[in-house]
């Protein structure tokens, strides 16, 4: 088996048969959802499920800018239980953060565990429409993660960069075409969400995430 670093701690682990998407473990011998984990040369890799995970789908299709890496401060907003976070996780290091909002409860007991665990993240319990609710607790960042699947989840993207991103910072947006209309075509939701960003916020990289996530897509935005 070979180990290539796609981008900065995210790497590909390449079989025979096939290739995995994996992160270097920042707590060997400790799973965070039941994924796969996998050893070469002494250091322990977690596969990352693209079928668990918008960003890790978003890689497998070829995705061009990945703005995470070591050192970032992450704002992830709608974290749920923390599979994606936990990924993120490791490539930001010790020297990194990760922000984690979520709005319910269910989830965010899991979340808490993780937290606990993984001491470069954080647990908010917030919810992400009113971003002045967590400003005391929240720094700027380099990145804002956004995966709210609410009908307005393009304005709370713009109200959390408003409050948390400087110029030049990234954001990733996963829009859910149903969550905001459920009756029209998805790629027309998709072109209008983008109009509705506005000025100051250039779309670097669009994806459409079939066959991993139907009805999703992936905006790189970066701010002006």
């Amino acid at each position: 088996m070979k180990v290539e670093e796609g981008f900065p701690g995210v790497y590909w682990l390449r079989y025979p048969q096939g290739k995995k998407l994996a992160t270097r473990n920042a707590l060997p011998g400790q799973r965070v959802y039941g994924e796969e984990l996998v050893e070469v040369g002494g250091v322990e890799y977690r596969v990352w499920d693209p079928y668990r995970s918008k960003l890790a789908s978003a890689l497998h299709l070829g995705l061009k800018e990945m703005p995470v890496r070591r050192g970032s401060r992450v704002l992830y907003l709608g974290a749920a239980s923390g599979t994606t976070a936990s990924h993120l996780s490791d490539i930001v290091g010790e020297e990194g953060v990760i922000w984690c909002v979520e709005l319910s409860f269910r989830p965010m007991r899991d979340l808490l565990s993780l937290c606990g665990r993984r001491t470069n993240m954080v647990p908010i319990l917030a919810d992400a429409r009113d971003p002045a609710s967590y400003r005391f607790l929240v720094g700027e960042a380099d990145v804002i993660y956004q995966d709210v699947a609410q009908p307005d989840q393009t304005e709370i993207l713009r109200k959390n960069l408003a409050a948390f991103l400087g110029p030049g910072g990234w954001a990733l947006l996963f829009l859910k075409a149903k969550s905001i209309d459920v009756t029209r075509d998805s790629r027309e939701v998709f072109r209008e969400e983008r109009e509705r960003l506005g000025a100051g916020i250039e779309v670097v990289e669009f994806r459409v995430l079939e066959p991993y996530e139907k009805d999703h897509a992936l905006l790189v935005l970066r701010r002006e």
